[in-house]
């Protein structure tokens, strides 16, 4: 629709070849958006922290809460040897 509303406002007339064009990029886009939407993909580039088996949510998310609460109960000791940089 964008490139429909551009070409028209550029004056260029639209014909078979301008819709086929049209088209084309249009398709490119959905497999490109089909293939990114993936829950893979997304993982395999490291931008979440990896998939969980629905039949372990219940479990993850107990460890998650517990961690949470015992966050909050730990003291925290100065760090007396240094920082590791590596």
């Amino acid at each position: 629709m964008i490139s429909r509303g551009k070409l028209e406002r550029a004056g260029v007339p639209m014909n078979e070849q301008a819709e086929a064009g049209i088209q084309a990029m249009s398709d490119q886009l959905r497999r490109r958006l089909d293939a990114e939407s993936d829950v893979l993909f997304g993982t395999a580039r490291l931008w979440d922290d990896g998939i969980i088996d629905p039949r372990d949510t219940r479990s993850v998310l107990a460890q998650c809460l517990a961690m949470a609460h015992d966050a909050r109960a730990r003291a925290l000791r100065p760090n007396t040897f240094g920082v590791a940089r590596f």
